[in-house]
């Protein structure tokens, strides 16, 4: 049975159909990864990464990198009777999750970012949160701002901000009183609000 991308009673290619593309694969012939791409791309992205990761923008990121991925490791791949799509489905399973636990730890940050804006007030130039690529160019704007203040300053905003620690955590990281912790925090969000967004 061929593959009928919409359906969820989705069939792989043959193994005997399957061997002459893979074997290309393996010789290094990359213009066969089109033709497996014909073949699994829709029923890859439908049925094993978008249900992970429902963020049409990022999971078609993820379809690429499966691709690449199982291109840079084609020689891995033994058939064991079973269809390359199933080890496909697995690097692409194993992308989606890890970028979606990029993408969620990414708008805590962005939540993170605004609870503290009576102190640091990013907003004109916080980027929109429903936008990944958006989330990615404001954590590196932030990485660049927090590289030109006092080290320590920048590690205070580091574990309150991006690590999410309590104030009784970063007192104790730091060594320092709760009253004091508050002072550099104070001084780190003055610091930080002259720099950002870095010039």
């Amino acid at each position: 049975m061929k593959p009928n991308p919409k359906s969820r009673d989705f069939e792989p290619f043959s193994i005997e159909e399957e061997s002459e593309v893979v074997q290309a694969l393996q010789a290094g012939h990359k213009e066969a990864l089109s033709e497996l791409y014909q073949w699994y791309g829709d029923p890859l992205y439908r049925l094993a990464i978008l249900p992970r990761l429902p963020i049409p923008e990022l999971a078609e990121d993820v379809l690429a990198q499966t691709f690449a991925r199982a291109m840079e490791r084609i020689h891995q791949f033994k058939t064991h009777d079973r269809s390359i799509f199933f080890w496909m489905r697995r690097i692409a399973i194993n992308l989606a999750m890890d970028t979606h636990r990029r993408h969620t730890a990414q708008r805590r940050m962005h939540a993170r970012l605004n609870a503290e804006s009576n102190v640091i007030p990013l907003h004109g130039h916080m980027p929109a949160p429903d936008r990944p690529s958006d989330l990615v160019e404001m954590r590196e704007l932030i990485e660049e701002s927090l590289e030109l203040i006092n080290p320590r300053y920048a590690r205070v905003l580091r574990l309150r901000l991006l690590d999410d620690k309590d104030r009784a955590e970063c007192a104790e990281i730091l060594g320092v009183t709760l009253g004091t912790l508050d002072v550099l925090f104070h001084r780190a969000a003055k610091a930080f609000r002259d720099k950002y967004p870095p010039r």
